[in-house]
């Protein structure tokens, strides 16, 4: 195994391992049609006719500052944007294209305004960029598999030409890590078919982001995408495998680990209704209670959640969403101590929830009532501490009359008699901060 690259991976995600919790946004000009950031390929859509949007394109309502306050409020420690999306269209001033939010009729640096916004919240900030390009006419079009024009021969491009495109790329992000100040990530998307890894100049292009912003921590999909892993998962991973994985609408079911079974980085980006861009017919919104639970189970496994939000083409986040995340903040701001600086307990997954882990806290997180005390399965001795993390009330921990035949085994209750059944306090999540004993650390 690579060590260097290893350890210098684990420095640099020591921050993103701690704050878990993150805010995507996609946003351009797809917002205007509002079906999908893909609209362009899935509706072959020309050029001429994708035209109208970038026209049109004016969001009068955009607040970056509201954004990075909702993404604060909701507990997230970090947001990532689309600098440009498959479309090419890019959200920034870059001096290398027209195609740009600042030759719309907005005339402004989206990008810019961002990035000043969530930094004057004390977040950390990152930007997607795409490697796709329907716009650029030197990216392959006819042939391939996402292209609008994959199926027109009269867009067939000479590959020879490609190189023009890959120093536009490798421009571009040269332009957000020299022009932007400090970024804390780079979200590339996507690798395909024989476009990936040095189908990219990638090793090029890593040394480029090193040599300009060594703290930052990368994705992995230079080589990857949201359904294959790269090298990241290997026991060798290449110089440009990336910080952290990026599994794509799925919490992996044990987590990542590589192929020796050591945990990396990782991240699950996943919507908040069933797209990325704002869609105006789509409104299956995932609860806060569905949002929480997932969170805290991407944490229990080592991961982080990168959850999304489409602003609409005025540039407002949807009241759904804002909703949302503000009952998640609610949680957040009683609970939020079993989420920051917390991992994998290395405990069995209990019946009743799941657990967190920092230090000597152990972080009983209760989604389910039961019958009686809740066992603690194994912890029996090991307790020193119960309280209820969201007031700091105490918890019981004892031994009822009817669990003589559990000896190994530790049980709570927040009422007496212990041996009663009770509601939980928080139906969402209740957690229980359990102070471990000296013995259990080592």
């Amino acid at each position: 195994m690579n060590r260097s690259i290893v350890e210098q991976r684990t420095e640099r995600t020591q921050w993103f391992l701690h704050d878990r919790f993150g805010m995507f946004i996609h946003w351009g000009l797809y917002a205007i049609p509002a079906r999908d950031e893909w609209v362009r390929s899935q509706e072959k859509m020309s050029l001429e006719d994708y035209q109208v949007f970038f026209d049109e394109f004016n969001p009068d309502r955009y607040d970056p500052r509201a954004w990075a306050r909702l993404a604060k409020q909701a507990g997230m420690k970090y947001a990532v944007m689309t600098a440009k999306h498959h479309d090419g269209f890019c959200l920034f001033d870059s001096q290398l294209t027209d195609y740009k939010s600042t030759n719309t009729q907005a005339k402004r640096d989206l990008v810019r305004e961002f990035l000043d916004a969530f930094r004057a919240e004390g977040l950390k900030v990152g930007l997607y960029y795409s490697l796709l390009d329907w716009y650029h006419p030197d990216y392959p079009a006819y042939g391939d598999l996402h292209h609008p024009m994959r199926d027109n021969p009269e867009f067939e491009r000479n590959p020879a030409t490609f190189d023009r495109y890959l120093d536009y790329m490798h421009g571009q992000v040269r332009e957000l890590l020299t022009d932007y100040g400090k970024l804390d990530i780079m979200w590339f998307d996507f690798s395909y078919e024989h476009l990936q890894g040095e189908a990219w100049r990638a090793n090029e292009l890593m040394e480029m982001i090193r040599s300009l912003q060594p703290q930052i921590i990368v994705d992995n999909r230079l080589e990857a995408s949201g359904s294959i892993g790269g090298s990241i998962y290997s026991n060798d991973p290449s110089f440009y495998s990336g910080d952290f994985a990026s599994p794509e609408q799925i919490i992996p079911p044990k987590g990542v680990v590589n192929e020796a079974g050591e945990s990396i980085p990782w991240e699950a980006c996943i919507t908040l209704n069933n797209h990325w861009s704002y869609s105006s017919s789509d409104r299956m919104y995932k609860t806060a209670r569905m949002i929480i639970r997932k969170l805290v189970e991407c944490v229990s496994k080592n991961g982080n959640l990168l959850l999304n939000v489409g602003p609409n083409a005025r540039g407002e986040i949807p009241d759904e969403s804002i909703a949302i995340l503000e009952e998640i903040g609610s949680w957040m701001r009683r609970n939020s101590d079993s989420v920051y600086g917390c991992g994998e307990a290395g405990i069995e997954k209990p019946e009743w929830g799941r657990y967190t882990k920092r230090g000597d806290k152990l972080y009983a997180h209760l989604f389910e009532e039961n019958v009686g005390a809740i066992n603690l399965l194994g912890l029996a001795g090991r307790i020193k501490k119960a309280r209820l993390l969201a007031d700091g009330s105490e918890v019981l921990i004892g031994r009822p009359w009817n669990t003589a035949l559990y000896p190994d085994d530790a049980f709570l209750s927040l009422s007496r008699p212990e041996h009663h059944t009770f509601p939980l306090p928080d139906e969402i999540d209740t957690v229980i901060e359990l102070t471990l004993a000296e013995e259990e650390l080592d």
